[in-house]
Formats: C-alpha cells, structure tokens, sequence
C-alpha cells in the first residue's frame, strides 16, 4: 500500500457488542491498515441480530445530526465518508446530508437491504428506493448480488455470465465511479468479486476459495479493505484482491476451528496481514 498520509474516514453503522460485525469490525481492520475511523453510530446493539434473542438495542438516530454538526463547526476535515446498513429513512437523510458536507471525500455506501435473493425484513420497497437516492451521490459501492439486483430491478439469478456481469457493473457504473459486486456465482463454476472503475476504465474478478459456512461481518470487513485501499492508493484490481483475501484468511481461520457461526470470523490474529501491508496478485479481467 501507498500510504503517504493519516487518512481519516467517517464510518456511519451501527455498532453490535457482540458478533464481529458493523463497527466492531470496520474500526481495528481501518486502524490497521493505518487509517483514523472516527465512529458515527445509527445504533448500539448488545449483540447483532443473527440468531440471538432479547438484545438490548439503543436507537441513536438522534445522534447523528449534532455530530455533523459539531465535526462542521470544528473544522474537522474527513477523506472519505462511508455509510452501512441504515434502519430509517431519517437515517438516509442523515447520511446524504454528511456526504454533502463532505463533498471532496470519497463517498462509499455498502447498500445493505438484503441476501440470499431476498431484502432484509427492515428493507420495505420505500426504503430500498431511499438507499438508491444514496448510492446516485456515491463514489465507491459494495452490493452483494441480493442488493445489485435490487439496485437493478433486476431478478436474483443462481449464475451469471461473465457478459451479464459486465452488464451489470456497466449499469451501476452509470450512476457511480466504482462498483463491486461480491460473492457472485458464475456460470463457469466459480464464486467470485467483481468491479469496475468506470473512470480508469476495466472489468475485473477476484475469485473467492469455497468454505461452507456462512459468518456475519464479512461484507463489512470486504468494504472495509476496500476503502482503505483505495484511500491508501490502490488501483481498484489490488484493492479487491486485497479485500478478497483478508476476508477468505478470516473466513478460513474461523472454519478450521469450528467456531459457532454467529459469533462471527476470527479475525483478529490475522490484522498483522494487513499492517504488513502485503497484497496478493488474483485479480483478473473480467
């Protein structure tokens, strides 16, 4: 990585105790790869809600608007401003009103609504058209493919091609400079991450190694490593490849140990990875 200042980036998610998930996860891997996460959280939550009852769960809507507020007045400058999942409408409002105080930084929206062809019980058709007005003012976004189709008006497909995923970055490229899809089955067999930068120009793919299992926070650690490679100075191909492979090692290390699911990947012992700042060489056009 190319690092040649403190980047400093303003993660609005909401934040989970337990699980490894939201902020629990974006702020050591940003930390670590040398960047400040100042935290503008929607939400506490005692644990996130995957398989867990009675949660405690804090509503911090409220919170946001006077924290912008205070950061404006402050002077307090961010590179890049970087939204999750959101639970409101008001929450999107809010979001938009950070990006355009922050016109200069690097706006990147994971456009959380939903997985496995389905939007999240919380994601109404209203609100999935709000979190298309926040991805029309973003630069960089990391749907899953539930949320690309959605994004699309598009039907979940088990498979694509390599021609419909090229479609498809193409369309979303339209309405931001970079897109990345994750965990797309192609035809050909594989799982893969695939991008496109629609400035520099490429269609790429990292491919992703199978494990059986499915784990919270991973697309949060994906997006995570992806900002902070490209704040860093990435090209998009290296900064998936980063991503893809961070995430995977995690995913691999909480595997081999067998570790309950919702407690989340283990990926605690493997920041070093990332400090060393080392990055594979996967990518591939698409």
């Amino acid at each position: 990585m190319i690092n040649r200042k403190q980047m400093r980036v303003a993660a609005i998610h909401d934040l989970s105790g337990f699980g490894r998930c939201s902020l629990a996860v974006i702020m050591p891997v940003l930390s670590a790869m040398g960047i400040q996460c100042c935290p503008v959280p929607t939400a506490v939550l005692s644990t996130h809600t995957g398989g867990f009852e009675d949660i405690a769960i804090k509503d911090l809507t409220d919170y946001i608007a006077p924290a912008l507020a205070q950061y404006k007045k402050l002077g307090i400058g961010f590179d890049s401003v970087y939204s999750g999942f959101l639970a409101s409408a008001e929450q999107i409002d809010h979001c938009l009103e950070f990006f355009s105080a922050y016109k200069d930084s690097l706006k990147v929206v994971d456009p959380v609504m939903g997985d496995h062809g389905k939007p999240y019980r919380t994601y109404t058709p209203e609100l999935c058209k709000r979190m298309g007005e926040l991805v029309n003012v973003a630069d960089v976004i990391t749907p899953n493919l539930t949320e690309a189709a959605i994004l699309l008006g598009e039907k979940y497909p088990p498979q694509l091609t390599a021609a419909e995923v090229r479609s498809w970055l193409a369309r979303l490229c339209e309405r931001v400079k970079v897109a990345v899809i994750t965990g797309v089955p192609l035809a050909e067999g594989v799982i893969a991450n695939v991008g496109c930068d629609r400035e520099k120009g490429g269609f790429w793919r990292v491919d992703c190694d199978y494990v059986p299992a499915s784990y919270p926070g991973t697309g949060d650690i994906f997006a995570s490593v992806l900002t902070g490679g490209l704040l860093s100075g990435d090209s998009l191909p290296i900064a998936m490849d980063r991503a893809t492979m961070f995430t995977q090692i995690a995913i691999k290390n909480t595997y081999s140990y067998g570790l309950e699911p919702r407690n989340g990947v283990l990926f605690e012992p493997s920041l070093g990875w990332l400090i060393s700042g080392n990055a594979p060489c996967g990518f591939k056009k698409l």
